[in-house]
């Protein structure tokens, strides 16, 4: 009952936090223009919630069906195939034509891609044993190193203007809001967010281990798919959405493994979201309105989810 109520406690006080993230971020330096303010910063708040959702529940999924905190559904190369991806359609139809590639088309292609690889690399998860779960994660780190390599190498034969354009499209940004993609998003990680929500339970159980699981009537063969299945949709909208961002999920999993006083997913679904949520929304707020833009928030995400990276690994090793 203690840790319930300390539970509910820090939910309130994260989710007050994260109100309060979001009116700073809709009403700081508006300056009386709410007819363009409001919509415009409204459009780039959904952005910023729908990707905190995507990446800091994806990692936290893919935590527990790994039942590792260092690991991240990138470490399967989703991001390495999205470089690819940037630097083939520069490579084939030039900088020019790049930039003018309809965005809708763009979108449903990368997204589609991508969960065609996640699906062909989870068929290699077939038996109902800790072994193919394992077997996957290399196969996905041997892919990834692929993507990189071929990424490196269309890089070298383009054009240097067009290099710079592929390069630009290789990092993500914040600041780039279409409201068709997002609405299309948004519908998917809603239906999603359901699912996961009735599933709650059964990943509680996940965390007992693959036998328990099993003796307890969890269906862990097929239940794992479903899960990296989720998980490779969540983060291909992200992905196709600002671009790749390796370390904001651990970075966030992090932060709500360490506040969450459980580890049922009841708590942990909405806390893990409430803190990449603040992260993103606050920390692009000071970018924009206090700094004016005089750095990017994914590299300063990705820097402190390095350093987080490198504590967990360390602090594994000294257990």
């Amino acid at each position: 009952l203690k840790g319930r109520a300390m539970a509910k406690a820090r939910l309130i006080i994260l989710g007050v936090l994260l109100i309060g993230a979001c009116l700073f971020f809709l009403t700081f330096n508006a300056h009386g223009n709410w007819d363009f303010v409001l919509p415009f910063r409204a459009k780039k708040l959904i952005l910023l919630l729908l990707i905190a959702y995507t990446i800091g529940i994806s990692t936290l999924l893919f935590q527990t069906l790994t039942q590792n905190p260092i690991l991240t559904p990138g470490i399967l190369g989703f991001d390495s195939l999205y470089l690819l991806m940037q630097s083939a359609l520069v490579f084939f139809f030039g900088g020019i034509g790049f930039t003018q590639l309809d965005l809708s088309f763009k979108f449903i292609f990368e997204t589609g891609l991508m969960i065609m690889a996640a699906l062909l690399l989870f068929s290699s998860l077939t038996k109902n044993n800790r072994e193919d779960l394992t077997r996957m994660i290399l196969i996905g780190v041997i892919f990834g190193v692929l993507f990189r390599s071929l990424t490196n190498l269309l890089q070298r034969i383009i054009d240097p203007t067009e290099f710079a354009i592929a390069q630009g499209a290789s990092f993500a940004s914040f600041n780039s809001v279409k409201p068709t993609l997002l609405w299309f998003g948004s519908v998917i990680s809603i239906i999603s967010a359901l699912w996961i929500w009735r599933q709650r339970h059964k990943l509680d159980l996940l965390l007992l281990g693959q036998n328990k699981a099993l003796s307890l009537g969890i269906h862990y063969g097929a239940f794992s798919r479903q899960i990296l299945l989720c998980c490779a949709i969540l983060v291909s909208i992200s992905t196709a959405l600002v671009g790749p961002i390796l370390f904001l999920g651990l970075l966030v999993c992090a932060i709500g493994n360490a506040l969450s006083p459980t580890f049922y997913h009841a708590v942990r679904l909405p806390m893990i979201f409430f803190v990449s949520a603040i992260t993103l929304v606050l920390g692009q707020s000071i970018f924009e309105q206090v700094l004016n833009m005089q750095g990017v928030l994914s590299v300063v995400i990705e820097f402190l989810g390095g350093i987080i990276f490198i504590y967990l690994i360390l602090r594994r090793k000294s257990l």
